[in-house]
């Protein structure tokens, strides 16, 4: 029997939820429903449920605070009534998200995945914390505005808005902007990922990062892939890993 408790502090959605998941998984049986942060600290440790149903906003802060004060080893799918595509930029590394109104359908493959995933391994206190900062980075997608670079001896500003691609190359991280020329960054590929507009820019693969708005084509290629046109790159074929195809899709048609 699978043991879960419900993070949420308003009463109606939290019995909702509850039904549902009786309906989906009758065998599945809820410890408790907790209404604030101070009490899960409190709560969570000895009780060791399962999985975890965690709304973003409860009664006296975000629920991200609960990772500051305690270890958890449980997985967890978020519920928040949150942006859908902050929630799209969230699910990279989450378990799952379920997006208020809870749809019975998605809350089946929430579940479906839950037990998949609890089969090959624990998830760590550390992955929902990372998980939860980069939400509330996507609620705040304003992003950086503007690179320093250096050229040669004198500093320059780069406009994020004219970076057409970020790519990494022998060790270094470049911008790419659209008058076709290339600065070295002080910064790792996975430093300005977090730094950027989640809304302007996708990370397609472990070297590139793409800005939506200077991709001038999109070509099928081999093993399910996509080639990415952009004015004035040659360097290199710029390519969606097949891993991250699908999500691209997404992020293009929010």
């Amino acid at each position: 029997m699978m043991r879960y408790i419900i993070l949420e502090d308003e009463k109606l959605a939290s019995n909702r939820l509850k039904k549902l998941i009786t309906d989906l998984r009758p065998d599945y049986n809820c410890l408790v429903t907790i209404d604030a942060v101070d009490a899960a600290v409190v709560s969570l440790p000895p009780l060791r449920p399962d999985l975890i149903f965690m709304d973003i906003q409860l009664a006296d802060g975000l629920s991200f605070d609960i990772f500051d004060q305690i270890k958890l080893e449980v997985p967890i799918i978020f519920t928040t009534a949150y942006d859908e595509y902050a929630l799209k930029a969230f699910k990279q590394n989450s378990i799952d998200y379920l997006l208020k109104p809870i749809d019975p359908e998605e809350l089946k493959s929430a579940l479906d995945k839950f037990e998949k995933v609890r089969l090959k391994k624990p998830v760590s206190s550390e992955e929902p914390s990372k998980k939860m900062n980069q939400l509330v980075k996507a609620m705040n997608p304003k992003g950086k505005e503007r690179f320093v670079v250096k050229v040669g001896e004198h500093l320059k500003s780069v406009l994020t808005k004219d970076v057409q691609l970020v790519y990494s190359q022998d060790k270094g991280t470049y911008l790419f902007t659209n008058d076709h020329r290339r600065f070295l960054v002080d910064y790792t590929m996975d430093k300005v990922e977090e730094l950027l507009n989640p809304n302007d820019f996708y990370r397609i693969s472990r070297k590139f990062l793409v800005n939506i708005n200077f991709i001038q084509d999109m070509v099928a290629f081999t093993n399910s892939r996509l080639e990415i046109k952009v004015e004035g790159y040659t360097d290199d074929q710029v390519i969606v890993a097949r891993e991250r195809v699908g999500d691209f899709k997404d992020w293009l048609d929010r």
